[in-house]
């Protein structure tokens, strides 16, 4: 099921960046082959790294080493870089023990980094968004996808205060707590999250690079265990629910470099208290980048940074969407020898892909996971999420090159 809620100005406005870029021969497209219409080709696809012509005369910022970050401000946005993104998700149970997964995820992608327009309808920014409910016990999952600009406050990402929305869809800071609000049609969160740990930094040196190009590379933390309760709708039902979330906040300007395909993330909560977030990066030649990464957090919220040959990941069980006809590895078996891990992982349903062409122009997997394992010789388990880019269709999209 997919929704989109785009204000009619859009696509006028697209098609015109889109027809100025193009004259002047310096606009890569934003869009991939899965969208023939051109005026999405200056929208969103993915996680997009190109510049518009006036970005030569004044760039946007790349994500380098030695950036400072500080807490609570750099939850808001940083308008300097040319895409950011808010990705909440989690796994709630009711008092009963029904089982939800939720995604909800806020893009904000630069399209003009100094406009020339004083207007307030002139584009600097396009703001996507997605909102994803997984019904574990139906076996069912639903997302919806938004697309729109500030204007007169369709949607934006405040620099000074932690706050970003989409109409109706936000996310925001309430002292510590962050606060989701969604709905579409039957379907809603009204979400409480109160984070157990402090913000974890990926990577070293404030940076979290990609490749080993020159700022290919993102500024990217998360608050890895929240304490979420609050208010699900499903299909008409109202559900009281309680479980833990996981937030990641990235911001730059490149990513992936023109031989890297695609990656698979994942964040797992165990229950000795650690959580663990891995990328995967993947190679045209089928090889894995060695910029792959990842993070153990312990229990009191220290981090243990993991580099390329520190884990490994093998693929244990596939599933091919009827919609896409793309075939994606949907439960790993993961190895962290280093700290005694041995994990297997399987999705919580099977089917939980989105074909966000309208807003970001992708296909992708993301969606509620189990855990079980070894801890060294005590067995653990645990709930997270996993995504998984570049299966379906003609791959990634320009943008992220």
């Amino acid at each position: 099921m997919s929704i989109i809620r785009r204000h009619p100005c859009i696509s006028l406005v697209t098609l015109l960046a889109s027809l100025c870029g193009w004259a002047a021969a310096y606009w890569r497209p934003i869009i991939g082959p899965a969208l023939s219409s051109p005026a999405h080709s200056a929208v969103l696809a993915g996680r997009p790294n190109v510049l518009s012509p006036i970005d030569n005369a004044q760039p946007w910022q790349l994500a380098e080493p030695g950036y400072k970050f500080s807490f609570p401000s750099d939850h808001a946005s940083h308008q300097p870089y040319k895409l950011e993104w808010w990705y909440y998700t989690g796994n709630l149970k009711t008092p009963a023990g029904r089982e939800f997964g939720f995604q909800l995820t806020f893009f904000r992608t630069g399209i003009v980094y100094s406009p020339q327009n004083p207007s307030r309808w002139a584009v600097r920014d396009l703001y996507p968004a997605h909102f994803a409910i997984t019904d574990v016990q139906g076996n069912r999952f639903h997302y919806f996808e938004r697309l729109n600009r500030r204007g007169i406050g369709w949607a934006g990402a405040d620099e000074t205060r932690y706050r970003v929305w989409n109409d109706d869809w936000e996310a925001r800071l309430e002292g510590d707590r962050h606060v989701l609000a969604a709905r579409s049609g039957d379907f809603a969160i009204e979400l409480r999250l109160a984070p157990e740990k402090p913000e974890i930094v990926h990577d070293e040196g404030g940076v979290s690079q990609k490749s080993g190009l020159k700022g290919y590379a993102s500024h990217y933390y998360s608050l890895s265990r929240l304490n979420a309760s609050g208010r699900i709708e499903a299909g008409r039902h109202s559900y009281e629910v309680t479980g833990l979330a996981w937030m990641d906040h990235e911001f730059g300007s490149r990513f992936l470099d023109p031989d890297e395909t695609g990656w698979d993330w994942f964040s797992i909560q165990l229950d000795d208290g650690r959580d663990l977030m891995l990328l995967q990066i993947r190679r045209s030649d089928g090889s894995v980048d060695s910029h792959s990464t990842g993070t153990l957090v312990a229990h009191d919220g220290t981090r243990t940074h993991l580099s390329f040959g520190q884990f490994s990941l093998s693929t244990q069980q596939r599933w091919r969407s009827d919609k896409s006809d793309s075939v994606y590895p949907v439960g790993w078996h993961i190895e962290v020898p280093g700290e005694g891990l041995s994990l297997d992982e399987r999705p919580a349903i099977q089917d939980q892909e989105l074909q966000a062409t309208e807003s970001t122009g992708i296909i992708y997997w993301e969606g509620a996971i189990r855990v079980s394992g070894l801890s060294g010789q005590r067995k653990v388990q645990g709930s997270g999420y996993l995504e998984m880019t570049g299966y379906a269709g003609a791959g990634l999209p320009d943008a992220l090159r």
